[in-house]
């Protein structure tokens, strides 16, 4: 089946598309990356050196995958979202060998125009709310607001907010059930 690269594109050497990944208008894939299968990268998206994408990623426009940042299956990134992989940076001083690992986990979504500072990882199915700022990482479900982001309550996988706990709780939208603690939310076995 293979990949769409729209002629604008630019796809470095030693460059992993996954079949029916489509890669849009002035986007730019940098050496050593790889991309699953199923994923969208919108226009003018940069994906840095050595950077892994997995299945059924979307990336919206002007998004920035900097070296260090690892997407799990199923996230998705909204328009202007920003990683950034330096703790201090300056113009004058080299710190690529600073790089702050970030971890993004399956299913999780980032909203339009958030900030995720480095080192900060994302827990699964986790939602960040647009224009957040993200200087914790986020517990599986949970969705936080704000700057700094704090939590709000808590999401489904299908990414319908959750009833406030604590205890059992099913989504008003699908269905399954989850257990709510204080500091966790759990899907119910």
């Amino acid at each position: 089946m293979g990949a769409y690269v729209h002629p604008t594109a630019v796809i470095d050497d030693d460059v992993e598309l996954g079949d029916g990944t489509r890669v849009w208008h002035f986007v730019h894939v940098s050496r050593g990356a790889r991309i699953g299968a199923d994923c969208v990268l919108g226009q003018n998206v940069y994906v840095g050196p050595g950077v892994r994408l997995g299945n059924g990623v979307k990336v919206q426009n002007n998004v920035s995958i900097y070296e260090g940042v690892e997407i799990a299956d199923h996230v998705f990134l909204g328009p202007s979202c920003v990683f950034t992989n330096v703790l201090t940076p300056r113009a004058g001083v080299e710190r690529k060998d600073e790089f702050v690992t970030t971890r993004v986990d399956r299913g999780a979504t980032v909203g339009a125009n958030a900030t995720i500072v480095c080192g900060h990882d994302l827990g699964a199915f986790s939602m960040v709310g647009a224009g957040s700022v993200v200087v914790r990482g986020t517990r599986p479900y949970e969705v936080v607001v704000g700057n700094p982001a704090g939590r709000l309550g808590w999401a489904c996988a299908c990414g319908e907010r959750l009833p406030d706990g604590p205890g059992d709780v099913d989504c008003p939208r699908c269905g399954n059930g989850y257990e709510i603690h204080r500091k966790s939310c759990e899907p119910r076995a």
